[in-house]
């Protein structure tokens, strides 16, 4: 397991995941960080550049270029290997992945020698301090890179996940994951449970508009970011990427819920 610490940072810091090949969102997010004058050393994604969206190999080349700090996700993990599928964690034979077969093979298409080399190179953890916190960044569980936890998720499952975590980066106050897609915050037993969400793919929220997070001086707040996605889903349709991701860039609507859990499925709005 490759660790990396950031360090003590001051500031804010802009956390936020799920680039999922959407150009348009990754350059509109560097322009707001832009406005909001927060180094590039101090946004932080926790994984998962490559996935559903068209511009696979440009994602990957811009956050190179930027050197920003990247956990490797599933997709990382995956691209880089040449395995045969996304390691998303999908049920076999579910919608989801079923689904995910195109767009990993679009997305394992533009990868280049020296893009696995950098996705298999990055991390698996990063740690940092701020305003007097450690926090620990995962991609999806402590134990499994492709696990998914939401904020229905017991509160037993988190202090499993918060114990492994221990046991293999020492004592924090909070953690920042990433994989399932969904914005959402927790406290347990004392630790702050943070997922920034995606910025590549909505939220099934029934909003084009996707998220990030961002600290300041130790509180965190989430922000919905605005971008082109008529030209992201452009993208999309002239790759033949249409199984149904291309609609969820404006609808906000998932083409499948099979990942939820029963009580964040709301099937009526689709």
């Amino acid at each position: 397991m490759r660790i990396e610490d950031l360090g003590k940072l001051d500031g804010q810091v802009l956390l936020f995941g799920g680039i999922y090949s959407n150009l348009q969102a990754l350059t509109a997010l560097w322009a707001r960080a832009d406005r909001l004058n927060i180094p590039e050393s101090q946004r932080i994604c926790t994984g998962d550049i490559a996935a559903y969206c068209a511009d696979a190999g440009a994602c990957v080349a811009f956050v190179m270029d930027a050197r920003s700090p990247v956990l490797k996700g599933n997709c990382e993990e995956q691209l880089a290997s040449g395995a045969l599928d996304c390691g998303c964690g999908f049920d076999e034979g579910s919608t989801c992945s079923l689904l995910s077969v195109r767009w990993y093979e679009a997305a394992q298409a533009q990868m280049t020698d020296a893009m696995r080399k950098y996705m298999a190179g990055l991390p698996d953890r990063m740690i940092f301090e701020h305003a007097g916190k450690r926090y620990v960044t995962i991609h999806g569980g402590a134990g499994d890179i492709s696990r998914f936890l939401w904020t229905v998720t017991p509160d037993a499952v988190l202090r499993e996940e918060i114990a492994t975590l221990r046991g293999q980066v020492g004592d924090f106050d909070a953690v920042v994951a990433g994989h399932s897609g969904l914005p959402f915050e927790r406290q347990v037993d004392g630790v702050h449970w943070i997922n920034a969400g995606a910025i590549g793919m909505p939220a099934h929220d029934l909003s084009a508009k996707t998220h990030f997070a961002v600290l300041t001086d130790g509180r965190l707040a989430f922000h919905r970011l605005t971008y082109d996605a008529a030209k992201a889903q452009a993208r999309m349709i002239e790759l033949g990427l249409t199984q149904g991701y291309h609609s969820t860039l404006l609808s906000g609507v998932w083409p499948s819920e099979d990942t939820l859990p029963t009580e964040l499925r709301h099937c009526d709005i689709g």
